[in-house]
């Protein structure tokens, strides 16, 4: 027998996009089911286990640190980064709602529910041979993303109309329906007792990308201008992440749309856990370490950099030998500059510890390296010496490509002699960048001081085997500005929306080729509340 639901919005996906606009439809009084595939303690999907970090423009704490901002700057920034095509109208409206309107629609909802973010503002990418971000603007959230999960929960459980809420965890949406021309519900299977099950009312897509699973719609969907897929590659997204409801809206008519353009990071590890097939952790990279590839020659002519051009960082370790590559550094860089993209080994941002948080940024994050090391070892590496550095990274290797002990040294060596020459002397690219970041406070306090790697005082030395970590999809399902799925003429597909990643994080493809960071967070909090707004009040919420 299959079980039937009734209600006025019914919500495929129950991560970041699909809890803001449950909140958002509660917030107009209407009758919301929302449906997960996964367990109910996961509810939140990624954005539980992320760093936090959201871009933001013109906040008071941006002011607060003298920094000039504005939404013109920041949308001549994302043009500069996404290299939009002529076709991309969506994307580029989009775009500008982001800059125009991420104080009101997502910065003030946050603040609302007492989401904090440190005082200081982080700043990535900050671009390489295009502008990216001209000021910072990555706020990072104190508690991570766990924190804004923890407190959209809160908010969902005591909202006013929580009666109508509706959740069903452990059910898999696997069918859109339509009726009469417009959709009308969806289908799908009860996990546990392999029950049926339908669900009637409008329809939200808030399923997440196609970056998960099996990651063979990764491959399929590969940018063609990388060349081949790297042989091995690490599952950063979401288990779930299959795009299945993508296959299922395209079968109705729904234009998909910039598949091929993906977010992915350079320096993705295995992790520990393995929770799933070539389960990865997404680590910072370290600015002082230096990028070489599997036979030990420093990554150039331009020195591979953090912080800098993410797409470009993998574009250059797709096409080195074996497409994977090693940071090459020691403790005292490690301890000053480490860290995870991930809530689950950022202890004091988790714990919300500011003493913790003082200690680590005077004195380094010790227990992190540590941590690392012991819990990865197959990918991070200890010694004290280059020789036997070189012989446990050759004992990693793979595809029978070995590292150059000769080559390698050289490398070191000259990167080291010149810091020795003094600042007025320093044309390596990477010196020079560093200096240049460490001008801003907030990267200062992260970012060692030219560091040489041999430094005998900095020891041990250590090397980090890295791979390309598949972590979001830039495309996705077409949507207007009030998040109805367009279909391949360009028309709405009356009652179904998405919001999300499912829809590109706006559009299908609101980033372009980069995103600017913290635009994945905010643009699920963005959409979600455009979408809600749209079904509750039936209008065009971004029309200025």
């Amino acid at each position: 027998m299959t079980k039937s639901y009734q209600a006025d919005v019914v919500i495929a996906g129950g991560g970041l996009a699909g809890m803001v606009t449950a909140c958002e439809l509660l917030d107009h009084g209407c009758k919301v089911l929302l449906i997960d595939k996964d367990r109910r303690e996961r509810f939140g999907g990624l954005a539980r286990e992320s760093f936090g970090g959201i871009h933001f423009v013109g906040t008071p704490h941006q002011r607060r640190l003298g920094i000039k901002d504005s939404p013109e700057l920041a949308y001549r920034d994302w043009l500069s980064f996404a290299g939009f095509g002529q076709n991309d109208r969506w994307p580029l409206a989009w775009a500008k709602a982001y800059c125009e309107n991420s104080i009101e629609y997502i910065y003030n909802f946050l603040d609302e529910l007492k989401v904090k973010f440190l005082p200081i503002v982080n700043w990535a990418e900050r671009g390489l041979f295009m502008p990216g971000n001209s000021v910072p603007r990555w706020h990072i959230t104190w508690g991570t993303g766990a924190e804004i999960i923890r407190r959209l929960l809160g908010a969902l459980e005591n909202h006013p109309k929580r009666g109508n809420l509706a959740l069903l965890f452990d059910h898999e949406v696997n069918g859109v329906d339509m009726a009469g021309g417009r959709v009308c519900g969806v289908s799908g299977i009860e996990l546990a007792g392999a029950r049926q099950f339908r669900a009637a009312g409008e329809v939200v897509i808030a399923s997440g990308g196609i970056c998960g699973a099996d990651m063979g719609k990764v491959r399929g969907n590969w940018c063609p201008q990388w060349g081949p897929v790297p042989e091995i590659m690490l599952n950063g997204a979401h288990i779930y992440a299959d795009g299945l409801l993508h296959d299922k809206v395209a079968d109705l008519g729904a234009n998909l749309t910039h598949l091929d353009k993906q977010w992915h990071y350079a320096a993705g590890v295995n992790h520990p856990a393995r929770r799933k097939p070539f389960d990865g952790l997404s680590l910072v990279p370290p600015r002082s370490a230096l990028w070489l590839n599997a036979l030990g020659k420093r990554i150039g002519p331009m020195p591979l950099m953090g912080y800098t051009d993410t797409r470009s960082l993998v574009e250059n370790i797709v096409g080195q030998p074996g497409g994977y590559s090693w940071q090459v550094l020691n403790w005292k860089i490690a301890a000053k500059e480490l860290a995870v993209s991930g809530a689950e080994y950022m202890s004091a941002f988790v714990k919300k510890s500011r003493k913790m948080l003082v200690k680590q940024s005077l004195f380094g994050n010790d227990e992190l390296v540590e941590r690392l090391l012991s819990e990865c070892p197959q990918d991070f590496i200890a010694a004290h010496t280059l020789p036997e550095l070189a012989g446990k990274m050759n004992e990693r290797s793979l595809f029978g490509l070995r590292v150059d002990l000769g080559a390698m040294t050289e490398d070191i060596t000259s990167y080291d002699e010149m810091i020795d020459r003094g600042k007025a002397f320093h044309n390596d690219e990477q010196l020079q960048r560093i200096a240049a970041h460490r001008n801003y406070l907030g990267d200062r306090m992260r970012t060692c001081k030219f560091q040489k790697i041999l430094d005998p005082r900095a020891r041990p030395l250590i090397a980090i085997r890295e791979f390309i970590l598949s972590r979001k999809s830039l495309g996705g399902i077409q949507t207007d500005l009030r998040c109805r799925v367009l279909d391949r003429q360009g028309a709405p597909i009356d009652g179904l929306y998405a919001v999300g990643e499912a829809a590109g994080f706006g559009g299908g493809g609101i980033h372009g080729l980069r995103s600017l960071e913290g635009t994945f967070l905010g643009s699920c909090v963005l959409t979600g509340r455009v979408a809600g707004k749209t079904i509750g009040g039936g209008k065009d919420v971004t029309a200025r």
